[in-house]
């Protein structure tokens, strides 16, 4: 029986905790972005979240992800590294032996569709807590008075729910997630994630492997610190860029239930925000991902790879 390597869990959980504290303030402005309404482009969702909310409201959500997505991303690594051992010693009788392209695809494929279930739960909630206060459709509110402007829109008005929060945090999320819509209620979105997380973790790892073997010099036993912060930031932009369609309609799932249903469903989401959004719609958001993933995945793989050689060192 092939032993598991903890040293990849807790390196993950490492690179994991790192890359939350340096991504999240983006990760507000990408969610408010892709679900929200009233913001016309990234300069202007930062400015408005400022302006309302302060610093703070950067980190709305922080303490959950925080948490959470640390040991998300140590079960990430932990799984990926592992399954990569297991895939050699199937396929060449040593678990030592290098993956090729083929082996990591394949490893990286089965990643990101173990993620979902882990992973849906703590998206779910995170993006809860972010969407506390956004511009609301008065008539989804049910506010007395709302009109309609010349054009035959609904007026959009916009609602602090700061002073009254849906959620007053985490725990409050997922009880009240769990009394009104049932577990299923925290898997919500869920489809759309394997939608994104399938190649987005195929094109996360990947990218970073090749990366990191362009940019090390050849005899070197470990690769550079360099090498590893820009491959990972890399491969981190590309992942996060090429996920972004799915990722929006993952957003707007998981957010729908916060104030009134409106999607049905992974088709009907896609449909709607179409029709009533056009195509570039499913690209809000691409800009902050590519900037904000640099950091993030840069800052993962460089405490990931750090942490694993210290750990084999002792």
């Amino acid at each position: 029986m092939n032993c598991v390597h903890l040293d990849d869990f807790l390196a993950g959980w490492i690179g994991g905790a790192s890359s939350v504290i340096v991504g999240h303030p983006l990760d507000t402005v990408k969610t408010r972005l892709q679900a929200g309404k009233g913001y016309k482009n990234t300069l202007h969702c930062v400015l408005q979240i400022y302006r309302k909310e302060t610093v703070a409201g950067f980190f709305k959500g922080l303490s959950f992800p925080l948490a959470s997505i640390t040991v998300y991303n140590s079960v990430v690594f932990g799984f990926f590294n592992n399954t990569q051992r297991v895939i050699s010693k199937f396929r060449h009788g040593d678990e030592k032996q290098s993956c090729g392209m083929l082996d990591m695809t394949l490893a990286s494929m089965l990643t990101g569709l173990m993620s979902v279930g882990l992973g849906a739960p703590v998206d779910l909630v995170k993006i809860r807590l972010q969407m506390q206060t956004l511009p609301c459709l008065a008539e989804n509110l049910n506010i007395a008075g709302t009109t309609r402007n010349g054009n035959g829109n609904i007026a959009v008005r916009s609602v602090s729910l700061q002073g009254q929060p849906t959620y007053r945090g985490p725990i409050h999320c997922i009880s009240s997630i769990l009394q009104t819509e049932g577990i299923q209620g925290l898997y919500r979105g869920a489809g759309a994630m394997v939608l994104r997380d399938v190649p987005g973790y195929t094109l996360y790892f990947i990218p970073y492997a090749l990366f990191r073997r362009w940019l090390s010099p050849e005899g070197r036993s470990s690769p550079h610190p360099c090498s590893v912060w820009v491959s990972g930031g890399l491969a981190g932009s590309i992942s996060w860029v090429t996920a972004t369609p799915a990722d929006v309609v993952k957003s707007r799932l998981q957010a729908d239930a916060l104030h009134t249903r409106k999607y049905r469903g992974i088709v009907h989401c896609i449909v709607q925000s179409y029709k009533t959004e056009g195509i570039h719609v499913f690209f809000r958001g691409a800009s902050v991902n590519a900037i904000r993933g640099f950091p993030m995945s840069a800052t993962m793989f460089l405490g990931y790879e750090l942490s694993l050689q210290f750990f084999r060192g002792l």
